[in-house]
C-alpha cells in the first residue's frame, strides 16, 4: 500500500523540479538542424587523419596527373609551383594514392630550369631527391631562341628534360585527362 509521506515527497520532488528547471526544458524539443546533426556525429566519430570524404576504396584510387605551367621568369612565381607541386604529392602520398605532376617550362619560365640563371635549382635539387613523383620538362623551343639571342649554348639542369616544345606538351597532357594549373 502506498503511504501518504511517499507521495507527498514524490509530489514535493516534482515540484522542485518545476521550480528549479530551466526554460528551455519546459519547452517541447526541437528537431536539430543538419548543420547540428552533422557535428554531433562528426563529435562522436573516433578521430582519423583521413575525414570521410576522403576515404576512398581501393578501386575509387586511380593515379593522378597534375601538370604546372611556368612561363615567367618570377622566382616567387616559380616558387609557388613548386609549392604546389610538393603540397599535392604530400597530399596523395598521406592518402597512399599515386601521383604524377610534371612542372613544364617554357618563354621566360625557362630560367627556372637553366643552369647558370635558375633562382630556384637548389630547391629543385632537393626536390628531385625527395620527391620523385614530380618531374621537370623544359622548351626546346625556347632554349633554342635563348642561345640565338643570347650567342651561346643555354645549359638546363640535370634534373630537366627538354622537350621539343612546352605549350605542345602541356596540349599533350591535357590531352591525355591530367589537370593543368598556372599557378
Amino acid at each position: 500500500m502506498i503511504r501518504f509521506d511517499d507521495v507527498v515527497r514524490a509530489a514535493m520532488g516534482v515540484a522542485a523540479m518545476l521550480v528549479f528547471a530551466s526554460p528551455a526544458a519546459a519547452e517541447p524539443a526541437k528537431k536539430p538542424t543538419r548543420a547540428q546533426t552533422v557535428a554531433a556525429q562528426a563529435a562522436a566519430a573516433p578521430a582519423t587523419k583521413q575525414t570521410t570524404a576522403h576515404k576512398r576504396t581501393v578501386a575509387d584510387k586511380k593515379p593522378h596527373h597534375l601538370v604546372l605551367q611556368v612561363n615567367t621568369n618570377e622566382p616567387a612565381m616559380m616558387n609557388l609551383a613548386l609549392n604546389n607541386a610538393t603540397n599535392v604529392a604530400q597530399y596523395y602520398k598521406d592518402l597512399g594514392e599515386k601521383v604524377s605532376i610534371e612542372v613544364v617550362t617554357f618563354g621566360p619560365g625557362l630560367h627556372m630550369l637553366r643552369e647558370d640563371t635558375s633562382p630556384v635549382k637548389a630547391r629543385i635539387e632537393v626536390l628531385a631527391l625527395s620527391t620523385p613523383e614530380i618531374s621537370f620538362k623544359a622548351c626546346g623551343n625556347t632554349r633554342e631562341n635563348m642561345r640565338k639571342a643570347e650567342g651561346k649554348d643555354i645549359p638546363v639542369i640535370s634534373q630537366a628534360q627538354v622537350v621539343k616544345s612546352g605549350v605542345v606538351r602541356v596540349m599533350e597532357l591535357q590531352e591525355q585527362g591530367w589537370s593543368y594549373v598556372k599557378p
